[in-house]
């Protein structure tokens, strides 16, 4: 089976684990070990970003973002509700309102349109998502945000090597939130990160990961024990520079897909639009004026032919049980694109052969 993405582990992180485990500091008070403040600057260099706050998860990243920027219950937040569900997840915690909005068909991301019409008097952020890697429209979400006071939380989760206008993810937010779990573009096996360029935010972060402690046993908030521990950091140190490598062997894949699937009319392949970069987390395509049945006989006959085709995200955030209580939502783009999307293996472990495999395949199952 040629997965759908694997982790790209080698030698170096091995070695950087057993130093670790020699050193005999696995964790240190605070979340600040040697490891993670490594991670932490060198991250940070890596986005451009003032700060970056290592924690256990992206979800933590998310929440604690979220935590951490004061919302709180009876606020509202916009989100898209084609993401996966920690997203809005996190928001309920914090005891706020998830405000659902349709996406762009094209690429899949929030809808600044749609963004503004669901503005009240309640919204305090909004939390667009870069999704599949890329980058949503942040420059008028931006402006939408500025308009009426609100706060941007970018859920760049997917996004690690991205960029829009030039500038990586959470340039034009308050605060950005990275996933390092074993699928991403790199990993920590799990593991997140908060970047921003707000000192204020940033020492908040900070206080909440560890107990809302600024020194220790002395708690100045509501906090958490979201500390990344030493082993996830060095993991992290050694994927971060291997990263540039991995997301250009995914651009090479993802090129050589488009190219053997650009004649397969049915398909809508993924756009790169000008002043994007894409991460090429997933390898995303959409069988146009297809049903959901027609969609999925396809992934389970490319499933049986040894490609681990997946479908992301099957049933969007508002129609999931749970969450139906925060209003019914009539998002007729996210929920025809959720019944039509697939996504390939593109990731740096499939060879030139295995993307000719793939895109033939699928060329003659659609053709």
């Amino acid at each position: 089976m040629i997965p759908i993405n694997a982790p790209q582990i080698g030698e170096e992180e091995i070695s950087a684990v057993v130093k670790v485990l020699k050193s005999g500091i696995l964790t240190q008070g605070l979340g600040a070990g040697p490891m993670v403040t490594e991670f932490e600057n060198s991250f940070s260099k890596f986005v451009k970003a003032k700060h970056a706050v290592a924690v256990n998860t992206g979800t933590a990243a998310l929440h604690l973002a979220v935590a951490g920027t004061g919302i709180k219950p009876g606020d509202e937040v916009i989100l898209p509700s084609f993401t996966f569900v920690s997203t809005a997840e996190v928001v309920v915690i914090a005891g706020a309102k998830p405000v659902f909005v349709d996406i762009d068909p094209e690429t899949y991301n929030i809808s600044p349109g749609m963004i503004e019409r669901a503005v009240t008097k309640k919204t305090k952020a909004i939390m667009p998502v870069d999704l599949y890697g890329l980058p949503a429209d942040m420059q008028p979400i931006r402006e939408i945000a500025e308009k009426h006071g609100l706060t941007i939380i970018e859920d760049a989760a997917q996004a690690h090597g991205a960029a829009y206008k030039g500038k990586p993810p959470g340039a034009f937010a308050d605060t950005a939130c990275w996933s390092f779990y074993a699928s991403k573009n790199m990993t920590t096996g799990e593991g997140g990160m908060i970047t921003t360029n707000d000192d204020k935010i940033a020492e908040t972060l900070r206080f909440m990961r560890s107990h809302g402690e600024k020194e220790k046993y002395k708690s100045l908030m509501l906090g958490h024990n979201y500390h990344m521990p030493e082993i996830q950091a060095a993991i992290g140190c050694v994927q971060l520079k291997k990263l540039p490598k991995f997301l250009a062997k995914r651009s090479e894949n993802a090129n050589k897909l488009t190219e053997k699937l650009r004649k397969t009319k049915c398909l809508q392949l993924p756009k790169e639009p000008k002043e994007y970069k894409h991460s090429w987390y997933l390898y995303t395509v959409r069988m146009k004026d297809a049903s959901e049945k027609e969609r999925d006989r396809i992934v389970e006959e490319l499933r049986r032919k040894e490609i681990d085709a997946q479908v992301y995200y099957r049933y969007p955030v508002h129609l999931m049980p749970y969450y139906s209580k925060f209003g019914k939502y009539g998002l007729p783009e996210t929920e025809k694109v959720a019944k039509q999307v697939f996504s390939l293996p593109v990731h740096p472990g499939v060879t030139a052969q295995q993307i000719d495999f793939i895109g033939e395949t699928v060329s003659r199952l659609l053709g």
